[in-house]
């Protein structure tokens, strides 16, 4: 059973930094893309970024490109989410999806095997 867990979210006032974890258990996690979505209230859930399976490569969605970095540890099975210079407009339920196969770019557009749960974060002004 594939599962993924994300922690790290909570309140934090604008201009801040948050990182979110997202733990993957059940797949061998060194073999694939790993993605960061989010979905803000009455919004569709949106792409913010993504990584390959080596961590070497990103793609970031234009709001998050640098002010987010995405990195994973494939020793502890783990994608991170460092986010910086928060605005009030990155309030979101944040979500971590593991792609289809190794590279980042299935991500983009959506091609997600499993989601996490996702982490709340709210940015206050």
């Amino acid at each position: 059973q594939v599962q993924l867990v994300e922690s790290g979210g909570g309140l934090v006032q604008g201009g801040g930094s948050l990182t979110l974890s997202c733990e993957v258990s059940g797949r061998t996690f060194s073999n694939y893309g790993m993605g960061w979505f989010r979905q803000a209230a009455g919004k569709e859930r949106a792409f913010v970024g993504a990584i390959d399976w080596s961590g070497h490569i990103t793609y970031y969605a234009d709001s998050a490109r640098g002010r987010f970095t995405i990195s994973r540890d494939n020793n502890k099975n783990t994608v991170y989410l460092q986010m910086n210079n928060l605005k009030p407009e990155d309030t979101a339920v944040y979500y971590c999806a593991i792609g289809r196969g190794s590279s980042w770019s299935d991500l983009v557009g959506g091609g997600v095997d499993y989601w996490g749960k996702g982490t709340l974060v709210t940015v206050a002004p």
